[in-house]
């Protein structure tokens, strides 16, 4: 696992999730939110979104947390391990409700409303964006490691599998 991609519903803990396995693996992350939006609240130009996602996508090691379905396929096409967050709708919009007014790392403003536009976005995800995910995913199975998790229990498990057990100092040591 060098270079991977976490994707998945606005609300699925995609960054969070990324967070925790950079953390587990030593992967530098990068977060496609920042690439994409200013402090200000505009955003980047398509040309300079994919300038910069080209400069991530040179480098070793790397995990690229965001789903941008415009520049997927050209992820897809780059990386060696994908995990899909393809949980409930209704948990996705509970999570963009419980981080409203909090700062976070993987977004250079507070989000202070759930705007209407982005909660519509969030409830079409699963008609709109999934069907052309899991197409993709097929298409670029072959040489890549792809994890799909429908809890947030099936996550969390995967990465508990990646840390040594607590008593891992102790299980070597002379004696």
């Amino acid at each position: 696992m060098r270079k991977v991609l976490v994707i998945g519903c606005p609300g699925a803990g995609k960054s969070t999730f990324a967070r925790a396995l950079s953390a587990s693996v030593g992967l530098p992350l990068f977060y496609l939110d920042m690439l994409w939006h200013r402090h200000d609240r505009s955003t980047a130009g398509a040309d300079e979104f994919d300038s910069c996602l080209e400069e991530l996508l040179r480098g070793e090691r790397w995990i690229i947390d965001g789903n941008y379905l415009r520049t997927l396929e050209r992820r897809l096409g780059r990386c060696d391990t994908v995990f899909l967050l393809d949980y409930p709708t209704e948990l996705c919009l509970e999570s963009v409700r419980g981080r409203i007014g909090l700062p976070r790392e993987d977004m250079p403003w507070v989000e202070t409303e759930l705007d209407e536009d982005f909660r519509r976005w969030i409830l079409d995800f699963p008609r709109d964006q999934l069907p052309v995910i899991y197409s993709l995913l097929e298409k670029y199975r072959p040489g890549r490691e792809i994890h799909v998790f429908r809890t947030r229990a099936e996550a969390e498990g995967y990465l508990g599998s990646l840390r040594p057990p607590r008593d891992w100092s102790t299980r070597f040591s002379a004696g």
